[in-house]
């Protein structure tokens, strides 16, 4: 049994078909942002999500995307949610801060709500590492999230 559940959760042709799926998007580097959205909903609908289906609220920065993925996942409308933004590296101790806390706060708003979240966040020390990561994070975010609706639903969760 367990054989068969990895196999079924970590392969790329999951069917999203009817699946919910919502995504936060930071507005801070808005052209990193706006390119991890667009591999990401690329690949949902690649995978059968319908674009009626994919949600987008947009925040102001890393910061401020824990609380809107919080109240979407208490919504009940969602299959799964998706953090998409970009931290890059500065002179001060600031870059950790967020960095940490939106992560950790990703984290736990999974486990407070049992929805799962990709977090596509990047944090990078300039510009260039989040132009050479933005396409391949928004699409494995995208990913991400049906593997573990999928996963999830195996469970008996859905």
């Amino acid at each position: 049994m367990a054989t068969d559940l990895q196999n079924a959760v970590t392969r790329d042709d999951i069917d999203g078909s009817g699946l919910k799926i919502g995504i936060v998007q930071s507005r801070f580097n808005q052209e990193i942002g706006n390119a991890l959205l667009k591999a990401c909903v690329s690949h949902l609908q690649h995978a059968k999500v319908e674009e009626k289906d994919i949600s987008v609220m947009t925040v102001p920065g890393a910061l401020e995307t824990p609380l809107m993925l919080h109240e979407m996942a208490l919504t009940g409308a969602f299959d799964g949610l998706i953090a998409l933004g970009c931290i890059i590296r500065g002179e001060t101790y600031h870059f950790e801060i967020v960095a940490n806390e939106s992560a950790r706060c990703i984290s736990n708003i999974q486990i407070e709500t049992g929805i799962p979240i990709a977090n596509a966040i990047l944090t990078t020390e300039n510009e260039q590492q989040a132009i050479d990561r933005m396409t391949i994070k928004g699409s494995e975010a995208a990913q991400v999230v049906l593997e573990m609706v999928f996963a999830l639903k195996q469970l008996g969760k859905y």
